[in-house]
């Protein structure tokens, strides 16, 4: 998940890449943590291991997305995830659509969510930042976040696991409503439901309208995926109608039907709903990484 400043491309796994790794799990716990274990146990097989991190897509973001108005702190920037998911809807608009670099901004809306700007086949921003907890409403995670909140916390004697607990385990739609289950909370007629996906919804609004000003109006597409980008009507109908001053027209039985054009034949801004395929990707680095370089002594 996170290759902090240390990686920028896929790797072959040896036991001093393995050490970095594990420095690096406490950036992003529920993901780099489990993996590790995964990768632990399958060096025993004796076979090849391959590290491909999702922060890679964006490790050369403009300074503008890149840095925090801090200090300089070293590490502490914006990184960026779901790079696997924004390269694979990349690639694929791009046979839709012709383009060979396309301009975009894509949704990756699931239980992780983010969105990620496109100028001509390179990212210039991404939500995600330092850890996968800045940007969008999450199931578990509350995105953007004033950080008096957690200032104010500590004040109140709160410590660091018990920060960390809340903000990757016990915020987002789970704190909302109860649930991450978004089909749950579209099936739900109480007030608690409804204002989680109204929120979901704005939070993704005010992004994709952010980065489509950024993009300066030569964005061609919004693309949606991820679990509920993928499968979920009624979200994506909730985000375009909100976007009709960008020239976005739906066409509701297309986005009903789920079909991978969902905007109208015309429509100044198109809009797509793609099945992303982020194992596709990593296969392919990897078969890459394999044919280019010598095996490492494991």
């Amino acid at each position: 998940m996170h290759s902090g400043d240390r990686f920028t491309t896929a790797v072959r796994v040896d036991g001093e890449i393995l050490r970095v790794l594990h420095e690096l799990t406490p950036l992003a716990p529920l993901h780099n943590g489990p993996a590790l274990r995964a990768l632990e146990i399958t060096r025993t097989l004796g076979v090849p291991i391959i590290a491909a991190f999702d922060t890679a897509f964006f490790a050369d973001l403009p300074a503008r997305a890149r840095r925090y108005a801090l200090p300089p702190i070293p590490g502490v920037h914006r990184y960026g995830f779901h790079g696997w998911s924004h390269r694979f809807v990349m690639k694929r608009l791009a046979t839709l659509s012709g383009e060979g670099e396309p301009t975009f901004v894509s949704l990756h809306l699931g239980s992780g969510c983010s969105a990620a700007a496109v100028l001509r086949g390179q990212p210039v921003d991404i939500s995600m930042g330092y850890s996968p907890l800045e940007g969008l409403i999450m199931g578990t995670r509350a995105g953007d976040l004033d950080p008096g909140v957690l200032l104010h916390l500590l004040h109140q004697g709160w410590d660091a696991d018990r920060l960390g607990h809340l903000l990757h385990q016990e915020a987002g739609l789970k704190a909302l409503a109860g649930t991450t289950d978004m089909r749950e909370l579209l099936s739900r007629t109480d007030a608690q439901a409804q204002e989680a996906v109204e929120l979901f919804c704005y939070r993704a609004v005010k992004y994709v309208g952010g980065y489509l000003a950024a993009l300066e109006g030569k964005a061609q597409a919004l693309i949606f995926t991820g679990g509920i980008g993928e499968n979920a009507p009624e979200i994506r109908e909730r985000i375009c109608q909100s976007l009709g001053w960008a020239g976005l027209r739906l066409d509701p039985r297309r986005n009903a039907r789920g079909e991978e054009r969902i905007s109208i034949k015309g429509s100044a801004l198109s809009a797509y709903a793609i099945r992303t395929d982020e194992e596709a990707g990593i296969a392919e680095e990897a078969l890459r990484l394999l044919q280019e370089s010598p095996a490492p002594h494991l």
